[in-house]
């Protein structure tokens, strides 16, 4: 970033810096102000600092003291999974005949699937809730896990494409003529070469789907299904003069935390992933 636009000078360094560490702390601001709130006692949590002035870990006991978050943060964690599962499973097998096969109407699967992608979602909200209270599926786990597929699977259609277009077919050629069938081929030459971008989609969809709060608010109703980012709406404390901001920080701050460290561990495969899509999608 500091050559940009000319000679790296010291002075030009300084000033990159100082708008780098500007925009850092204005990104980092908003997660900050929810920390110290989780750490602060009730007395103090309007007294506007940003360090708290006297420390506490009761708001984090409170909310696993109780279901309401436990559940939810289940619910959160086996509808994420089963969703990434299937997704990236579907992902796997479309992206490998994007990429590898010539067949009638590719084209036109890229292009439906690219549309499915950029879909406005608020608009599909109204027709699902009714199908699914139709079909029963209204407030239970198949009712989120559904459409967060229909989703994420563009998302991984294309990453995952552009990881298997970087594939050197030949090495499958090689394991068919020493005798390997198609199967065995994909399992054992093409799979593992493909695993670093079958992760990078995985971790992706995961995001994606734990950080869902329109379609789990819409289409859930009780704790059997609904998950932490609509729980959080339903905090109240232990009563009505108790206020529930502490608790709510420490819950946000909880279900901030695998995924940071997703995104610190895998960063660079994060980038890697987005930026193939991008280009070569």
């Amino acid at each position: 970033m500091a050559g940009v636009g000319g000679a790296e000078t010291p002075g030009r360094k300084a000033g990159w810096t100082v708008l780098n560490i500007v925009v850092v702390i204005y990104a980092l601001l908003p997660v900050l102000w929810i920390l110290s709130l989780s750490f602060k006692t009730p007395a103090t949590l309007g007294d506007g600092n940003l360090i708290p002035r006297e420390w506490t870990l009761e708001n984090y006991a409170a909310i696993f003291s109780t279901t309401e978050f436990t559940r939810a943060l289940v619910n959160s964690i086996g509808i994420a999974l089963i969703a990434t599962a299937i997704a990236v499973v579907l992902g796997t097998m479309a992206a490998y005949a994007i990429a590898r096969l010539e067949f009638p109407g590719k084209r036109l699967l890229v292009g439906v699937s690219l549309l499915i992608a950029m879909f406005p979602q608020v608009s599909l909200v109204s027709p699902l809730f009714e199908i699914e209270r139709t079909l029963g599926l209204f407030d239970t786990w198949a009712g989120l896990i559904l459409p967060y597929i229909t989703f994420s699977l563009p998302l991984a259609i294309y990453t995952l494409s552009a990881f298997f277009r970087e594939i050197p077919w030949e090495l499958e050629k090689a394991a068919k003529m020493d005798g390997a069938t198609p199967g065995q081929a994909f399992a054992k030459v093409i799979a593992p070469l493909a695993a670093p971008g079958v992760f990078t989609t995985a971790i992706l969809v995961f995001i994606f789907c734990w950080n869902d709060f329109l379609f789990a608010i819409s289409l859930t109703s009780t704790e059997n299904s609904r998950t932490v980012p609509v729980a959080l709406q339903f905090f109240t404390g232990d009563s009505q003069f108790e206020d529930p901001t502490g608790s709510i920080s420490a819950a946000a701050v909880v279900i901030t935390i695998p995924i940071i460290v997703f995104v610190l561990f895998f960063q660079r495969r994060i980038v890697s992933g987005l930026t193939s899509g991008a280009v070569k999608g």
